[in-house]
């Protein structure tokens, strides 16, 4: 008779699509082969006993990951990056196509990636693609060697290798999109908003623009009356209504062409209702929102604390709680990490200057706890927990038969964390390549103890296991 597991992993608190329940979770090789009874332990199987207090999940999928490499491998990398989204209970990331040199805006550009992923990953890792202008007769090529889908930005990307585009270059690219059916993710914030605010750029960002060009948007002025190290000279530098107008012209798109159209790192709720409506009438587009935007309130940031920049920007607490809502109501499907980092010196701490630091916050490691500690506060469930950290991102990257869920035939990825252990933030004990957070002593609930990458222990309380095994997902 044909062995039917070689490992079982058992928890009185599994995380399942029907709800939590006892159950022991067999597995042969990479797969999960039964979903089965807490008591159900083959003999000659060797046995996980998850502690009473700690959950059993799926493995966390992370589809909004800057890792950098090649290129700025000093802004962070795959070897750095896959470790900490191991030991945040992450199994699979999915990478943007910007930031690295070159971008992964072409087939060349993609090999170019994936030579230098290769050995280096803790976790499974994904690519998108890139939509820049001119790069239509790219699209197919692309996506025949493996991408995910593609990501574009409707305002300057922060990088001039990853040029925005426009409403007529969308034109171009999105009747191509569909028939590939490729989704489409866009950065949606436009510049109109932007330049109309009329708040100048600081004169660092003239002299330094190889570290600060996201915000070459903004006019420049001499005017000297703006405060650049004031929070709310940045939040009034990029307002809502750039992520508003980005949106309308987005559904509008989606519903001329007929392509499945995503929302990145939604901070509007402004634009929540339009997105609402877009959904009720059948058009394909889904959104996210990030943990900083769930977690941090615009009043609470200080003078100077550059770490808390990003784009769009963290907002009002009333917004933060209107993004909840959205979550509670399906409005907004998922919630990724946009991690997004940069050699600390580019956040430019020391002067403070929000208008010239670099715009990202690094939260790969800590996306578990800090959505977890402000989601039991507002009654939110361990199933809701899964459904925005795993499954719905599994779903967006066409990986839902096989990541995202704890299933028979699904990648045996799982994460075992203890809900109710607190610990205090420490940048020091981040995995990621650079310590600088805006987390930086905040007190969370849910410790990852355990992480199994297809059926591999990779992560265990605090140390990690064997080589880098993870594959790249083309």
């Amino acid at each position: 008779m044909p062995l039917e597991s070689n490992l079982v992993i058992r928890a009185k608190q599994v995380v399942l699509s029907q709800g939590i329940a006892p159950a022991a979770i067999h597995i042969l090789g990479d797969k999960i082969t039964t979903v089965a009874d807490y008591e159900d332990c083959p003999a000659g199987c060797e046995l996980v006993e998850v502690d009473e207090q700690s959950i059993l999940m799926p493995g966390l999928v992370d589809t909004h990951v800057h890792v950098n490499e090649p290129g700025r491998t000093d802004w962070e990398g795959f070897e750095t990056a896959t470790r900490a989204a191991a030991a945040g209970g992450i199994t699979t990331i999915v990478d943007m196509p910007l930031n690295s040199i070159p971008p992964t805006t072409t087939r060349a550009g993609f090999a170019d990636k994936l030579a230098a992923a290769k050995n280096k990953c803790a976790v499974d890792v994904g690519f998108w693609g890139g939509v820049v202008p001119g790069n239509t007769g790219e699209l197919a090529p692309l996506l025949e060697a493996g991408v995910v889908g593609f990501k574009c930005f409707l305002v300057h990307s922060g990088v001039d290798e990853f040029p925005n585009v426009t409403e007529e270059d969308l034109r171009t690219a999105m009747p191509e999109l569909t028939r590939l059916g490729a989704t489409l993710i866009v950065h949606a914030e436009v510049p109109g908003p932007i330049s109309r605010t009329g708040i100048p750029a600081s004169p660092s960002v003239v002299e330094n623009a190889a570290t600060a060009p996201n915000n070459r948007v903004l006019p420049i002025s001499p005017d000297r009356s703006v405060r650049p190290t004031r929070y709310e000279t940045f939040l009034a530098s990029r307002p809502r209504a750039a992520e508003n107008e980005a949106v309308e012209l987005m559904i509008t798109l989606a519903r001329e062409f007929g392509t499945r159209v995503h929302i990145v790192h939604h901070s509007s709720a402004d634009a929540l209702g339009g997105l609402r409506a877009a959904k009720t009438e059948g058009l394909k587009i889904t959104a996210e929102t990030c943990p900083h935007y769930l977690t941090l309130a615009a009043e609470d940031i200080p003078d100077g604390a550059t770490e808390f920049k990003c784009c769009p920007p963290i907002r009002e607490r009333e917004n933060c709680e209107q993004l909840w809502a959205a979550l509670s109501n399906g409005t907004l499907d998922m919630i990724v990490s946009d991690h997004s980092p940069c050699p600390p010196e580019m956040k430019l701490r020391d002067s403070g200057d929000f208008l010239a630091a670099w715009g990202g916050i690094s939260s790969l490691q800590l996306r578990l706890p800090l959505v977890w500690t402000e989601a039991q506060r507002r009654g939110h469930s361990l199933n809701d927990l899964s459904r925005w950290l795993c499954a719905a991102s599994a779903q967006l990257v066409g990986l839902q038969n096989r990541k995202g869920k704890i299933a028979a035939g699904h990648d045996a990825d799982l994460v075992i964390w203890d809900p109710k252990k607190q610990f205090e933030v420490a940048g020091q004990r981040l995995h990621h390549r650079h310590k600088l957070t805006p987390y930086e002593g905040k007190m969370l609930s849910g410790v990852v103890e355990k992480t199994f990458l297809r059926g591999r222990k990779i992560y265990d309380d605090g140390e990690f296991v064997g080589e880098p095994s993870g594959v790249l997902l083309t």
